[in-house]
C-alpha cells in the first residue's frame, strides 16, 4: 500500500450506538484485523498473525507505544482486506509479548484496553491505520443491573459444569468481577459464540442491555448444551450395557471351554460357517456370507439384525448353485411321455424334440430357448409345462404372474426393509432344488404397472439368455446364474405383452381344439381321471361315444376343454351319489343320463339361422377364448338417411360399417340396389350379443354382404360365413386368426368359409378333418363375396 495516503473515507455514525468522547480525544493506531475472533477490553488473549500487513502493524506498534487497534472481520475468508471489510466498533489493545515461529508467522499476547469507534483509515507502509476515538460507558450498579448480573451467574455456572470445553475455573474468575461490563466481557470472551454474536455484545454499550442480550445468548447454549447431555448419557449407557454383554459372553465362554461345555450360539455360527466353506456357491456369493457369519458373531444374538442375517446367509446356502438334474436326451421316451399326456399338439411336441435333438450334439453349449405359449384358456398350455419337463427328467416349478404389480415380486426387496424377501423367481429356484428347472410363468398377459414399478420390465433380465447368467436379486444382491433354465411362459392374447419382452421369447400357437380333438381328449384322459377324482373308477363306469359328444356340442361352447371337464365332473358326481346311496346307477352313460344329471341342453349345434334370410351375414369372430361365428343384422326403413350401429361396437369395427355403406352407395346400380334413394332412408345395423365388446376390421365383408343383402333385398346363404376387411373400392384385405376362426366356422357347422386369398396360406396350420368338411373360397374383391354369399 502506498505511504502518505489520504484518510479513505469516514464512517457515519450510528444512531443505535452512543459514541462519546471521552479522555485522550482521537488517536491513529494501525490495525490487525481478527479472523474469526472478537477481543473485549481486559481480556488478555493470544493471537497469531500470518499476513504481511498485519505482522508490518504489529512491528509499527512495537516501534511506539504499543498499542494496535483489534478489529474483527465482516467475512472470514477475505484476504485481501480493505476498509469496507471491516467492522466500525474495536478494541484498543497493548502488545504485551511478541514471538517469532518457525513458520515465518508471529505469536502475540496483547489486552484489550477499551472500545473504540472508527473514524476513519489512513493507508500506511503496506498496513492500515485507523482514526479512532474511545467510546466511555457508565456501568451503574442499578437493581435491575444485579439482577442482570446475578442472572447471567446462574446461567454460566450452568453452562460450565454442561460445557466439555470450558475449564471450570472460568466461572470463578467470573464471580470476582464486580464491574457489571466487564462481567459481560469475560463471559462473552469465555464462551464459543460466533463473530456476528460476539461484535454483538462489543457494540452494545448499554451495561444492562449488554448483560440482557448475554442472558439470551446463555439460555440458548444451555438448551443446547442440556440436549447434547441427554444425547451423550443414552448412548454411554447403550455402550456400556453392550459393553458389559460382551465382556458376560466372554466370561462365559472361557467357563464353558472349562467345563467342557460348548455355547449353542456359537457352534451353530461354527456349523454355518463350515457349510459356507463346503458350498458350491461362486466366490462372490461365498466372500459375502463368510462376511455376514463374522459379523453375526460379533453382535448379540437378541438384537434384531442377527435374525436378518441369518436368514439372509440360510437363504444363500439353500439356492441351488451347482445342483443340477440329468436330462432325460432320449427322444423316443420324450415322444413317448408328450404323447401320453396330450392329444394333438404336433407343433410342440415337435419342438421339444428338436430341443432334445440339439442339446444331445450341442451339450452345454445350448442356450436354453424361451418358449412362450399362447392361446385361448383351457388348451393345456400349463400341463403342456408338466410334461416338457417329465420329458426331460428335470423339475418343475410354476410362478403365477396374473395381477402382480411389483417389481419386487420378481426381483425381491432391498434388506433395508423389515421382513424382506427374495422375489418368486429364485423362491422357485430354491423350491426346485436343482438350477435346471423348467420353469413356467403362467399368465405373463396379465402383469400390471404401478407406482411399485414394472414387473415386465424386470422380467427382461430373467428372459434373456445373454443377461440371466448373471441375475440379480435385490435381497441376495449377488449374481445368480438362471442360464440353465429352461423358461416356459403362457399368455391368452400376445398384446398387452411389452415388445422387448416379447422379443426375448419364442411364440408357438395352440390354436382351439375341433370337436374330434375334444371327443379323443374326453375319451383318453378327462373320464379316466374324473372317475378316480368321484372314486367310481372300479364301478365300470364308462361314457358312450353319443354321450361325449352329446357333452360337447349341448353342453360346452369353447376353445379348450376347461368345462368340458367340469361337466364331465358333474356327470360323475351324480353317478357318485347313487352309488353312495345304493341305488341303481347307469354303467354305459349315454345322452338320455347326460340331460337327466345336467338338465336342458345350454347351446345348440349348428347353425343359427335356419333359412335364407335378407340382411343378415355370418361373420367370423376370434378372442381369447378362441373363433366363433357371429350373425350380421340390417334393417332398411324411412328416413333421413341416418346410420345407426348397435350392439357394442368398437372405433374400427364402425369405421367398417361406413366404409361399406360408401361402397354400396357407390356401386349401388351394378349391385342391384335399384329404387333407393339413401337421403330419404335410415340404415340400421346391429350385431347380436351387445354386452359382449366388439372391435377389429375383420368384419368388413360381413357388414357389407348384410347391407347389400338389405338394400338389395337378396337373401344370403345361411351355411356361408366369412371374414376379410374392405377397403372403399371393394378389394378384401387379409386379416388375423384365421386358424381359429375356421375351427370356430367348423364347431358351428358352417358349409363354406370366404377367405382372403391372402389369408390361403394361413390353413396349413388347420387339421386336415377339419379342412375336408369345409368349403373354403378365397376372394380379393367384393364381387366374389356377393356371388357366393348371395342366392341367385
Amino acid at each position: 500500500m502506498p505511504e502518505d495516503l489520504p484518510i479513505l473515507f469516514d464512517f457515519p455514525s450510528r444512531p443505535t450506538i452512543d459514541f462519546t468522547n471521552g479522555e485522550g480525544g482521537e488517536r491513529e493506531l494501525p490495525v490487525v484485523p481478527l479472523i474469526n475472533a472478537v477481543l473485549f477490553p481486559h481480556m488478555l488473549t493470544p493471537l497469531f498473525v500470518g499476513r504481511a500487513p498485519s505482522v508490518a502493524a504489529i512491528e509499527d506498534a512495537m516501534a511506539g507505544e504499543r498499542s494496535i487497534l483489534a478489529v474483527a472481520q465482516r467475512e472470514q475468508d477475505a484476504e485481501d482486506i480493505g476498509p469496507a471489510d471491516l467492522f466500525t466498533v474495536g478494541v484498543e489493545a497493548l502488545v504485551q509479548r511478541v514471538l517469532k515461529m518457525p513458520d515465518g508467522s508471529t505469536s502475540i499476547v496483547v489486552q484489550g484496553q477499551r472500545r473504540v469507534r472508527i473514524l476513519g483509515y489512513i493507508g500506511t507502509n503496506g498496513y492500515l491505520r485507523a482514526r479512532v476515538a474511545p467510546i466511555y460507558s457508565e456501568d451503574e450498579r442499578t437493581i435491575a443491573v444485579e439482577a442482570m448480573m446475578r442472572a447471567v451467574l446462574s446461567l454460566f455456572e450452568r453452562v460450565v459444569k454442561l460445557s466439555r470445553t470450558l475449564p471450570d475455573d472460568s466461572y470463578v474468575m467470573a464471580m470476582n468481577v464486580d464491574e457489571p461490563g466487564w462481567l459481560a466481557d469475560l463471559v462473552a470472551s469465555t464462551m464459543a459464540l460466533d463473530v456476528p454474536r460476539r461484535q454483538e455484545i462489543l457494540e452494545t454499550l448499554d451495561t444492562e442491555e449488554r448483560l440482557r442480550r448475554l442472558s439470551v445468548m446463555l439460555s440458548q447454549e444451555l438448551d443446547v448444551l442440556e440436549l447434547e447431555s441427554r444425547i451423550h448419557t443414552q448412548v454411554q449407557k447403550e455402550v456400556d450395557r453392550n459393553q458389559r454383554e460382551f465382556f458376560l459372553r466372554e466370561q462365559m465362554k472361557a467357563i464353558q471351554r472349562e467345563l467342557g461345555q460348548d455355547d449353542p450360539i456359537q457352534r451353530e455360527l461354527a456349523d454355518l460357517r463350515e457349510r459356507v466353506l463346503l458350498s458350491s456357491m461362486s466366490d462372490i456369493a461365498k466372500d459375502k456370507a463368510l462376511e455376514e457369519v463374522d459379523r453375526m458373531e460379533a453382535m448379540s444374538p437378541a438384537t434384531p439384525e442377527y435374525s436378518v442375517l441369518h436368514t439372509y446367509t440360510n437363504w444363500l446356502l439353500d439356492l441351488p448353485w451347482t445342483a443340477q438334474t440329468e436330462d432325460n436326451l432320449g427322444l423316443d421316451y420324450a415322444a413317448l411321455i408328450l404323447d401320453n399326456n396330450h392329444y394333438g399338439l404336433e407343433k410342440i411336441k415337435e419342438r421339444i424334440i428338436e430341443f432334445l435333438a440339439v442339446r444331445q450334439l450341442a451339450g452345454p453349449k445350448l442356450k436354453s430357448p424361451i418358449i412362450c405359449f399362447v392361446g385361448p384358456p383351457g388348451v393345456g398350455k400349463t400341463s403342456l409345462g408338466r410334461s416338457i419337463a417329465e420329458a426331460l427328467g428335470r423339475a418343475f416349478v410354476r410362478a403365477s404372474l396374473g395381477g402382480v404389480h411389483d417389481e419386487a415380486e420378481i426381483r425381491g426387496h432391498r434388506r433395508t426393509y423389515i421382513g424382506s424377501m427374495p422375489g418368486r423367481v429364485l423362491k422357485a429356484m430354491k423350491e426346485a432344488g436343482a438350477n435346471n428347472p423348467v420353469f413356467m410363468l403362467d399368465e405373463v398377459d396379465k402383469l400390471g404397472a404401478d407406482f411399485r414399478g414394472d414387473p415386465a420390465s424386470a422380467l427382461l433380465e430373467v428372459l434373456d439368455p445373454e443377461q440371466n447368467d448373471t441375475f440379480r436379486d435385490h435381497y441376495l444382491d449377488v449374481p445368480y446364474d438362471l442360464s440353465k433354465v429352461l423358461f416356459v411362459t403362457t399368455a391368452n392374447l400376445l398384446d398387452p405383452i411389452p415388445p422387448a419382452l416379447l422379443d426375448r421369447m419364442e411364440v408357438i400357437h395352440l390354436p382351439g381344439y375341433t370337436e374330434e380333438e375334444k371327443f379323443q381328449i374326453a375319451r383318453l384322459f378327462l373320464v379316466p381321471k374324473q372317475l378316480d377324482a368321484n372314486g367310481i373308477e372300479d364301478m365300470g363306469v364308462r361314457f358312450n361315444e353319443a354321450a361325449l359328444r352329446h357333452l360337447i356340442r349341448h353342453y360346452t361352447y369353447e376353445a379348450g376343454v376347461r368345462n368340458l371337464e367340469r361337466e364331465i365332473g358333474a356327470v360323475c358326481r351324480k353317478i357318485a351319489r347313487r352309488v353312495a346311496g345304493g341305488r341303481s346307477y347307469p354303467r354305459v352313460v349315454q345322452p338320455r343320463q347326460i340331460e337327466e344329471g345336467l338338465g336342458r341342453p345350454r347351446y345348440s349345434h349348428g347353425l343359427a339361422e335356419t333359412a335364407d334370410s335378407v340382411g343378415v351375414a355370418t361373420g367370423l369372430t376370434w378372442s381369447a377364448k378362441g373363433g366363433d361365428v357371429m350373425q350380421i343384422e340390417v334393417m332398411v326403413m324411412e328416413g333421413k338417411g341416418v346410420l345407426t350401429l348397435t350392439g357394442h361396437l368398437g372405433d374400427v369395427m364402425r369405421e367398417s360399417a361406413q366404409a361399406a355403406l360408401s361402397y354400396a352407395r357407390a356401386n349401388a346400380q351394378r349391385l342391384g340396389i335399384v329404387n333407393r334413394q339413401f337421403e330419404r332412408i335410415d340404415i340400421h345395423i346391429h350385431v347380436p350379443e351387445g354386452a359382449i365388446p366388439k372391435e377389429g376390421p375383420s368384419a368388413g365383408v360381413s357388414l357389407a354382404t348384410a347391407l347389400i343383402s338389405a338394400l338389395s333385398e337378396r337373401p344370403t346363404r345361411r351355411d356361408v360365413a366369412m371374414t376379410g376387411e374392405i377397403t372403399l373400392r371393394g378389394r378384401v384385405l387379409p386379416v388375423g386368426g384365421v386358424k381359429e376362426k375356421v375351427l370356430g366356422a367348423h364347431r358351428a357347422g358352417v358349409g363354406t368359409v370366404i377367405l382372403p386369398k391372402k389369408n390361403q396360406r394361413d390353413l396349413d396350420e388347420v387339421p386336415a378333418h377339419v379342412k375336408r368338411g369345409l368349403r373354403f373360397v378365397y376372394v380379393e374383391t367384393m364381387d366374389e363375396v356377393l356371388e357366393t354369399a348371395l342366392v341367385g
